[in-house]
């Protein structure tokens, strides 16, 4: 791999994990014996050498060194490894969780329309009597649910993501 990974590149966990320490070493200037300290302090033993050895990928990590990494650090240990550069970003990764369950939240809303039209649809078949006019107040009540969505999807005042910046 031809690019330095402290820019961003999206790597596998454990080497995020490698960068990022070594990141959030730095940031803070401390030595790897300063980090190996705080470790030492906050119940995680290390030594410096393992330090050293971790961010050079000489020595892999286990789960309970990344927690105390992420608690020496302050962090969220899944931010400690995400990509580098997104990781260290916290709103970043905030806003990139949101836009993922608002994801699965629309595969969930689409699999329970989809299922509702098709109990829909199979009980018109068994009744043609009324299809026309089901059909007609379905099509009315989703024309009503998309207008008042269009409408307040262009009022910058019913945007949640506008009031939250403005607080």
């Amino acid at each position: 791999m031809s690019e330095d990974p402290s820019e961003g590149v999206l790597l596998s966990g454990e080497e995020n994990v490698a960068v990022r320490i070594r990141l959030e070493r730095e940031a803070r200037g401390w030595s790897t014996n300063g980090l190996s300290d705080r470790l030492n302090e906050a119940g995680f033993e290390m030594n410096p050498s393992a330090v050293w050895r971790i961010e050079n990928r000489k020595r892999r990590i286990n789960l309970d060194e990344a927690i105390g990494f992420a608690e020496v650090f302050g962090i969220d240990l899944r931010n400690l490894v995400g990509p580098p550069q997104l990781a260290a970003r916290a709103r970043a990764m905030h806003l990139i969780d949101e836009v993922v369950e608002a994801f699965r939240a629309t595969q969930r809303a689409n699999a329970t329309f989809t299922r509702a039209r098709d109990a829909l649809d199979a009980y018109l078949a068994e009744h043609p009597d009324i299809r026309e006019e089901a059909e007609v107040m379905v099509s009315n009540a989703i024309a009503e649910v998309s207008a008042i969505h269009l409408t307040e999807s262009h009022d910058p005042a019913s945007d949640p993501g506008t009031r939250a910046e403005e607080t």
